[in-house]
């Protein structure tokens, strides 16, 4: 699986928001994306060393909605870029789409952990590399980075809108009762309602969606053996 499009990821602060308002222009939201026919679903997520500068990029692509593993990538880069609020995609991206190349099945849509449109300048790292790979994408955030929050039911599947400017930009969703909830917003190439019905149903036993944990765990492991 290769991305469609590319850019240069060695860009000053600066030039990396100006490419953030360039390539925001490119998102499409999908109202139209269809459920029914997604087979197979994408986590991806990145570990950093404690040891050295390095980056560990995963992608781990699950069956629908049976939620099993089916296959797993991942590389290992230095950290090029500071860790800046809200240029995260110029921090991870590389690696992320390096372990993107490695795989074989290529997934429906990908879930990143991490925001899509929920992002000061409307473009988080789920669409900015939904937008590079040309693939319908989700933000899955643990933490709200913009925007204002609404009160939230405390039942399982409970939502409440985040609005910035006056318009909806995600969703706070509640993926099991009296925990808390996740951040959930649209990458690219899919509508927020069904980005949230999707993100529902990729939930198992645990508060965090099953592409995303199990991305994290994979992450983890390959950080710790490695390293």
């Amino acid at each position: 699986m290769k991305p469609i499009y590319a850019h240069s990821f060695n860009l000053t602060p600066k030039e990396a928001v100006e490419l953030q308002l360039k390539l925001k222009k490119n998102l499409i939201f999908d109202s139209d994306f269809n459920i029914e026919d997604v087979k197979l679903v994408a986590g991806a997520d990145v570990s950093y060393s404690k040891k050295e500068n390095m980056l560990y990029g995963v992608v781990v692509i699950l069956t629908f909605p049976d939620l099993e593993v089916a296959e797993k990538a991942w590389v290992k880069g230095e950290a090029e870029f500071p860790y800046i609020p809200g240029l995260l995609a110029f921090r991870e991206g590389p690696v992320l789409l390096e372990a993107f190349k490695k795989i074989e099945r290529e997934p429906d849509i990908i879930f990143f952990d991490g925001h899509g449109i929920s992002h000061p300048r409307g473009l988080g790292i789920a669409s900015h590399l939904g937008v590079l790979l040309n693939k319908s994408s989700i933000g899955v955030a643990k933490k709200n980075l913009v925007g204002e929050v609404f009160e939230l039911a405390k039942t399982k599947g409970a939502t409440a809108s985040i609005l910035k400017d006056g318009k909806e930009i995600g969703k706070v969703l509640r993926t099991r009762e009296k925990v808390k909830p996740i951040y959930v917003s649209v990458g690219h190439k899919i509508g927020l309602e069904k980005a949230v019905d999707l993100t529902l149903k990729t939930i198992g036993k645990y508060r965090i969606l099953e592409p995303i944990r199990q991305a994290h765990i994979f992450s983890n492991e390959v950080r710790t053996s490695k390293s």
